[in-house]
């Protein structure tokens, strides 16, 4: 079934998806957002769970309690989902030990993009990047906006395990990993103390699609004071609010 400007993919039988474009864009991540918080704030019973993704909305809901029907008129009735233009964006600030042992992969990007590894921090932290999805592990974040300069294919040889809080750059992407040691092949350029993900807070996940992240970088002596904090069960990442 398919609807002006959006098309509904049946998921089994307790789930839909909701596609809003075939690209990875940020107006149509925009769109997902909103349109995710306009359902879940219908407050239908029924509607078990929503996860947005880059381009699409996935939809669990119990069929007993909410007929497909009835869900693809929800969906309908809530389209276009009202995009907020200003003061509704959270914009994280999140400290980052670039290169060395936590970055390991920095210098060989640094080279391979024809720069110096000072160079590539401060690009890399010179600009807010858009969450557009959480996924692959609880609280990894997927965030779009990278310098075309850092843009980096992934690694050849995958690592079994990464460190956790890794900050790492894959494609045109970059990202951040949980406090979790992972598979990956993203190049690895500084780790953060920071916990995107911690299943003791009352709410676990520390970003959300359509937040806003911006990098610090801090010194050895910064990380290891923010890690002790952060096992302490401290925000090591402060959160502002800023105009759409």
């Amino acid at each position: 079934m398919s609807e002006p400007g959006y098309r509904l993919l049946d998921c089994g039988d307790r789930a839909l998806t909701v596609e809003l474009g075939r690209a990875v864009d940020p107006v149509v991540n925009a769109l997902v957002v909103a349109l995710d918080e306009a359902i879940r704030g219908a407050g239908r019973p029924g509607l078990l769970e929503t996860v947005p993704t880059y381009r699409s909305l996935l939809v669990l809901y119990d069929p007993d309690l909410l007929p497909r029907a009835d869900l693809a008129a929800l969906i309908a009735g809530h389209w276009p989902p009202p995009v907020a233009a200003t003061g509704a964006i959270r914009r994280w600030r999140v400290p980052v030990l670039y290169g060395g042992e936590h970055g390991a992969d920095l210098a060989g990007l640094a080279a391979g993009a024809g720069l110096s590894q000072e160079e590539v921090i401060a690009l890399h932290a010179g600009r807010d990047y858009r969450v557009h999805m959480i996924g692959f592990a609880p609280g990894f974040a997927y965030l779009g906006g990278l310098d075309p300069r850092l843009h980096a294919s992934r690694r050849t040889d995958p690592r079994p395990l990464i460190p956790a809080g890794s900050v790492s750059i894959g494609g045109n992407q970059t990202g951040v990993s949980p406090p979790l040691e992972l598979p990956s092949g993203w190049q690895l350029i500084g780790r953060t103390p920071a916990r995107s993900y911690d299943p003791a807070r009352a709410e676990p996940f520390l970003f959300a699609a359509g937040d806003l992240i911006r990098f610090e970088p801090i010194d050895r002596a910064a990380f290891d004071d923010a890690s002790a904090a952060a096992q302490a069960g401290e925000l090591v990442a402060t959160m502002e609010r800023v105009d759409g």
